[in-house]
């Protein structure tokens, strides 16, 4: 049996977290049957899937994932791609990388390969650096609202827009945006020094309109960036967006603003 770890789920089309799949002989798909070859009565087409997820982003191919239990979908929005899965029920939307077990203990080369850090269920948000953030919002807010984010992200371009209302309803709230840029996207990290480089706020509003970005310059240290990534890591994150609350509980995925402020004023 061949087990994997999914790596920076985040749910779009239902309320309830997922996070891990493990498919033994049968399928898990809600149906209520089982069979050891899912993919011959399972199908999701170009055009349904387009569908099915309109308003998340234009669906350029569908195919099977290497894991039984999901398709694997390429989607575009504003220029920037990114990879989903949708599991077989149709009913949930999952964003992130798929590594296997074994290859996170030996790379190619025999060398050990440190496995995705363990994600704490809370952090002590007073403790988390503002230094290389981009603050949105009320700078002096009494609550802080983390935001780890990748400027090729479309996820992250979707949420970045949910912020700028969250702004307006909640103006006691400071933002912090961290760039967090996945090698998934390779221009990423490019545009992450980029931006803490330059005008942090208005760059970041062209990145996320697919507005392209000029290349990063001597003023474009790697190091801000860097410090940002360690950060994340050391709170297990793995995927984007990921939001860290005022009391400390970390929520991997997009949210519209009227949820995250419910989820602001919640105990």
């Amino acid at each position: 049996m061949k087990l994997v770890i999914i790596a920076g789920l985040f749910l779009i089309l239902s309320a309830a977290t997922v996070t891990a799949f493990q498919q033994e002989e049968g399928c898990s798909d809600g149906t209520g049957h089982s069979g050891a070859e899912c993919a011959n009565c399972h199908k999701l087409g170009l055009d349904e899937a387009g569908k099915l997820l309109e308003g998340v982003g234009k669906v350029v191919s569908v195919g099977q994932s290497q894991v039984r239990g999901l398709f694997e979908v390429s989607l575009e929005n504003q220029g920037k791609k990114g990879t989903a899965y949708v599991d077989y029920a149709k009913k949930h939307l999952i964003a992130g990388s798929i590594f296997s077990i074994a290859a996170t203990q030996k790379d190619s080369g025999d060398n050990q390969v440190r496995a995705p850090l363990p994600k704490p269920a809370k952090v002590d948000i007073n403790a988390l650096p503002v230094k290389n953030s981009i603050i949105l919002g009320n700078p002096d807010g009494k609550k802080r609202l983390f935001v780890f984010t990748d400027p090729d992200c479309p996820f992250c371009s979707k949420l970045h827009m949910e912020l700028i209302k969250l702004i307006y309803m909640e103006p006691d709230l400071a933002i912090v945006v961290k760039m967090f840029p996945l090698k998934m996207h390779p221009g990423a990290y490019d545009k992450a020094r980029v931006i803490l480089g330059g005008d942090s706020s208005y760059l970041l509003n062209k990145a996320f309109s697919g507005e392209q970005l000029p290349p990063p310059g001597p003023k474009d240290a790697k190091e801000p960036v860097d410090e940002s990534i360690k950060l994340g890591e050391s709170l297990g994150i793995t995927g984007t967006p990921t939001l860290v609350l005022p009391d400390g509980r970390i929520l991997p995925g997009f949210k519209e603003a009227g949820e995250i402020k419910r989820l602001l004023d919640s105990k």
